[in-house]
């Protein structure tokens, strides 16, 4: 199967990338087909060849959500745009056990816990004499 996707070109901590067309199975720095635009996210710039990837779309290469959502911003491709990411959920378990022992740890905002000596005063304290 065909896909097109991002290929990551740009130097360290500077992001830049190739859309190219290659096989599924390629790896991503792998070997590509055709290369059919570029992305510089921190410059914004974007170069798309919008005559070759509506050619390769119409021959069954499938979009990867990240470039989907490129050609729709760039009006290549009429559609709605994917989500691209989830966040994690968090298991029951995890959220049952961390929760209390926060709580425990930690006194409410303005209040002060009282020191454990004037809770053993207290009943000296109302002894009759």
């Amino acid at each position: 199967m065909l896909v097109i996707r991002l290929t990551r070109v740009g130097k360290k901590n500077q992001p830049a990338f190739r859309v190219v067309l290659t096989k599924k199975s390629n790896p991503v720095r792998g070997k590509f087909i055709e290369i059919l635009g570029s992305y510089n996210p921190r410059l914004k710039t974007k170069a798309l060849k919008a005559d070759r990837i509506k050619y390769w779309l119409s021959k069954g290469a499938q979009a990867s959500i990240t470039v989907h959502n490129l050609l729709v911003n760039e009006k290549i491709i009429e559609a709605a745009k994917v989500k691209a990411w989830r966040p994690k959920k968090k298991t029951q378990g995890a959220k049952d056990k961390s929760a209390p022992a926060q709580v425990a740890e930690q006194p409410a905002a303005g209040t002060e816990a009282e020191p454990e000596a004037t809770k053993e005063e207290q009943p000296l304290a109302q002894k009759p004499e």
